[in-house]
């Protein structure tokens, strides 16, 4: 009887021992994952990347192309109007004289109205120039614009045709566009990565910075004599998108009811030039700017760090 209780008693104490360890190995992966998320989630200081509203977001160097921090950078959703990003890009190389004549066709308009999309205030037959349609597409996110961008190439799939080309030459492997303006369909989708990607080429060309950098404009058309003033959607929030070492350059936001709110944006941190893109934000246009919010939170954090 003796025997049979030390006999239970080790393998009791073997049993102990046995969780003991798996709960240390447990502790130990737990805090090795927890160090290499604090490692990839800084970029050169000590501190924690701060909590966003985003469900995904990127930060990358805008010169070297260098992800310095992300969160679910990779992650499939919806990209609103960030999608208008790529339309511009894909019309400046295929409408490359941004002088050129295009007139807004009268019949793109009643399915813009019908979806509710956002509209530069172009009139419906109005003559204006290719270079205008860029401004209108990004500042007041135009979708008439981009409608008139795909139909001065040869139609909208002609356009659309060009930016899946061009995501896949820029290896954004993870996007595919279904249309020009970013209003929902099923499977149009990106990442955060993939649009930081996309940014990293287009900034590139001397042309889309001066659209993307813009916080105003006027655009020239046949049936607005004195021009149509037209004005960043960060215009708005211009004050909380600058602080002490650092400033927004310029920037597109984004938003659709499955998208939640977007934001890409440039700005330059103690004399560098830094992008960051988010993505999945909660609220609406009616709600307090998440996206924005982010923004400022992750510069802010970036200046501290440097």
């Amino acid at each position: 009887m003796e025997q049979t209780t030390h006999s239970t008693a080790r393998r009791r104490a073997r049993a102990r021992r046995r969780k003991r360890h798996r709960q240390g190995c447990l502790i130990a992966l737990l805090c090795c994952l927890a160090l290499a998320a604090a490692l990839w989630l800084r970029p050169g200081s000590g501190n924690a990347l701060p909590v966003l509203h985003s469900r995904s977001a990127v930060l990358m160097d805008a010169a070297s192309g260098e992800v310095l921090a992300a969160l679910r950078p990779r992650e499939p959703a919806p990209t609103a109007s960030l999608t208008k990003l790529m339309t511009v890009y894909a019309a400046m190389e295929l409408l490359p004289d941004p002088s050129a004549p295009v007139t807004v066709a009268e019949e793109m308009f009643p399915p813009l109205y019908a979806q509710n999309a956002s509209m530069a205030g172009l009139l419906p037959g109005e003559t204006t120039t290719v270079g205008d349609l860029w401004y209108g597409a990004l500042l007041p996110s135009g979708a008439e614009c981009c409608q008139a961008l795909g139909a001065a190439v040869g139609g909208e799939e002609v356009l659309l045709q060009a930016m899946n080309g061009t995501a896949d030459e820029l290896g954004m492997s993870r996007t595919c566009f279904k249309n020009l303006t970013g209003l929902h369909a099923e499977g149009h989708v990106s990442t955060v990565e993939d649009m930081a990607q996309l940014l990293t080429a287009a900034l590139k060309s001397e042309a889309f910075r001066a659209v993307f950098t813009a916080w105003q404009h006027t655009l020239a058309g046949d049936l607005h004599p004195e021009g149509l003033a037209v004005e960043s959607t960060l215009s708005r929030y211009a004050d909380a998108l600058s602080g002490d070492g650092w400033r927004v350059l310029g920037g597109k936001t984004g938003y659709t009811d499955e998208a939640g709110l977007c934001l890409a944006t440039l700005a330059e941190v103690n004399g560098r030039e830094y992008l960051l893109v988010t993505a999945g934000a909660p609220g609406d246009h009616t709600t307090e700017p998440y996206h924005v919010q982010d923004a400022a939170a992750v510069y802010r954090w970036l200046n501290a760090g440097l």
